[in-house]
């Protein structure tokens, strides 16, 4: 069995392997948008379902139930990444998460400002959020093209601004993006948060807890107002960092039981023993409660989200007409060319200046075995909005013409930011290798 000891590695072929589905995904949607069969694509996305129990009930579009659903989970596990930076990661100290945070702040203000200067006729200005989030899968993936000539530290670099981007994206959602506010629901909401932040402080570790607690929330906030996705990221930041034993105790315990099993073994049986079951079990408890409770979600949400979540909503929403009828205000419009621009020229100015700032003045020094032009290259890579930034058009937007130049823009930034970020990398990379 092939391993992998570098947990970063991991995320990174997970995330890697999952923009190629992503990118699947977003074809066929195109595909089926713009074919004989197009009708179908736009009518099952508006296909009503309903779950309910007794007079309770939730009725909601198919999109809707992708969007504000699935993508909850998305946003939970968003949250348990933040979380696990804050606690032991790239953003555990202001030395190590200094320059990330200024290459995300740069991302997030210049893109919004350029969009703002750019899009001076008030068409669609609503969607001012919609440059300032950088897609993780796509970003790494493009990066893992380039091979092992890219410095590990680098994609750190990347991901740790794209969390920081996924984390000033929420806050936007939170405040500009949800609508109307019914009190009552979110005073009840967040009373649920502060007692699962209570249970966190008295180490309570029963998994269930936190996760019909989470639905609680998810409920409350969708009745609230507030976009309910939100609620994953606070629900995440509620879920246990701490081991529920040490490692030293669970080393001791564990071999107790191997020892136990080394004994028993010596026979060959079909079934086990009644002492060999108890000790497996009780290695399986050990195991689970050496582990936090935050890594155990991450860990099993983290495929899930990456191979079905994400493509789905892919699916579900990058479906774009790309000719339109010629009466149709529709199409390659100049809100879509302003998003592009955003995307692409924001990203790169805002990353690369405010990182270039951070390290004049002192607050920041490059990470190990990266130079600047490798900084420039994935602020490039940094335009590649899509997944967050059809997810913020999504909420922006509510006239079909306008969704779809939107759409166009988002799509055509995308490409262009990762076509660019992978050549200006590959032609750089290469260059240092020679001169090596």
């Amino acid at each position: 069995m092939k391993r992998t000891d570098n947990p970063f590695q991991r995320f990174v072929s997970l995330e890697s392997t999952s923009s190629l589905l992503l990118f699947v995904a977003a074809l066929v949607a195109l595909f089926w948008a713009n074919s004989e069969f197009s009708a179908s694509y736009f009518s099952i996305w508006k296909t009503q379902v309903s779950l309910g129990v007794g007079n309770w009930s939730i009725d909601k579009p198919l999109i809707l139930w992708i969007n504000d659903g699935l993508m909850a989970v998305f946003f939970f596990v968003i949250g348990l990444e933040i979380k696990k930076e804050i606690l032991a990661g790239e953003l555990s100290t202001i030395q190590k998460a200094s320059l990330p945070i200024f290459a995300a702040v740069g991302g997030m203000v210049v893109p919004i400002t350029l969009f703002l200067v750019l899009n001076d006729n008030g068409v669609g200005k609503e969607g001012w959020g919609i440059p300032m989030a950088t897609d993780i899968a796509f970003s790494l993936g493009i990066l893992q093209l380039l091979g092992k000539r890219v410095p590990l530290s680098l994609k750190i670099f990347l991901t740790a601004f794209a969390i920081v981007d996924d984390l000033g994206a929420v806050l936007v959602i939170t405040f500009f993006y949800s609508t109307s506010i019914l009190w009552i629901y979110l005073i009840v909401a967040f009373g649920i948060l502060l007692l699962l932040f209570v249970a966190n402080y008295l180490n309570i570790n029963h998994k269930w807890t936190y996760i019909l607690g989470g639905i609680g929330v998810w409920y409350l906030f969708l009745k609230s107002g507030i976009h309910p996705t939100i609620a994953g990221v606070l629900l995440a930041f509620t879920i246990p960092g701490n081991r529920k034993i040490e490692v030293g105790t669970f080393q001791r315990l564990l071999r107790i039981e191997i020892d136990n099993l080394t004994c028993t073994f010596k026979k060959k049986t079909q079934f086990l023993t009644k002492p060999q079951r108890v000790s497996l079990e009780t290695i399986e408890t050990l195991t689970q409660q050496a582990q936090p409770m935050l890594q155990h979600f991450e860990t099993r949400l983290h495929g899930f989200v990456a191979f079905v979540i994400m493509p789905i909503f892919a699916l579900a929403n990058a479906g774009v007409e790309l000719f339109p009828a010629s009466n149709s205000a529709s199409g390659f419009t100049p809100l879509s060319l302003h998003l592009a621009e955003a995307m692409l020229f924001g990203k790169v100015l805002g990353i690369s200046l405010f990182s270039w700032l951070a390290i004049k003045m002192g607050f920041s020094s490059l990470p190990s075995g990266v130079n600047f032009k490798q900084i420039i290259g994935v602020s490039i890579l940094g335009g590649f909005g899509f997944t967050m930034a059809l997810f913020i058009e999504s909420l922006a937007y509510t006239d079909p013409d306008i969704i779809t130049s939107g759409k166009i823009g988002i799509l055509v930034g995308s490409l262009f930011a990762g076509i660019l970020g992978y050549i200006f990398l590959r032609v750089t990379l290469t260059k240092e290798l020679k001169r090596a």
